[in-house]
């Protein structure tokens, strides 16, 4: 496999996972990236570049980013970004692939859409364990490391992609061991939305 052909497929998996975590943050850094010249996007995701583009992702992630930081506000949140997050993963992951192979990219776009789906049932779940806490401090660092998270995983998949693929692959397995109690704890919130209130 060429250089250029693990970059792009260091690139789609971490737009993936980085989806999971904050799909507009995900779609900001690859455009600032971009829009500097830092990286040479394939043809399909250049428009990440645009100022358009840039700008209304900036807004989104401003109101993810408050959002993020209030226990249980977040929980809705991300029962809200289900639709948002997986999505984008594929997409992303597609677009970041396309100028691989056609039959590489529907790949890339298969797994960046596991990947943002298990990077989302990993932050649902935290959360909703954080959350239990009477204190908002741990919300709140909780959601700065996940931000930054994002953007410096795909700040190393874009520069040094093996070390990313490599860090990736033991992420995976340890989601895979964590899977079904984070699981459980994602559900939390609501089944207690949906549980029948108590009478004095």
């Amino acid at each position: 496999m060429s250089a250029e052909a693990l970059a792009a497929i260091a690139v789609a998996l971490g737009a993936g996972w980085a989806s999971g975590l904050n799909a507009y943050a995900a779609v900001l850094v690859l455009g600032i990236a971009q829009r500097l010249h830092l990286v040479a996007l394939p043809a399909d995701l250049q428009v990440l570049g645009s100022p358009w583009v840039m700008a209304v992702a900036a807004l989104l992630f401003a109101l993810n980013f408050l959002a993020d930081k209030i226990p249980y506000v977040d929980s809705l949140n991300d029962l809200l970004q289900t639709f948002v997050r997986v999505p984008a993963g594929i997409l992303l992951a597609y677009g970041a692939a396309a100028g691989v192979s056609p039959e590489v990219s529907v790949i890339a776009g298969l797994l960046g859409g596991t990947l943002a789906f298990g990077t989302h049932i990993a932050k649902t779940g935290t959360r909703a364990l954080i959350n239990t806490s009477p204190e908002p401090f741990s919300n709140i660092g909780a959601s700065l490391a996940e931000d930054v998270g994002v953007i410096g995983g795909l700040a190393l998949a874009l520069t040094h992609p093996v070390i990313f693929l490599c860090l990736l692959v033991l992420f995976v397995c340890l989601l895979v061991w964590l899977l079904p109690k984070l699981l459980r704890l994602a559900a939390l919130p609501v089944k207690r939305l949906l549980a029948p209130r108590q009478r004095p």
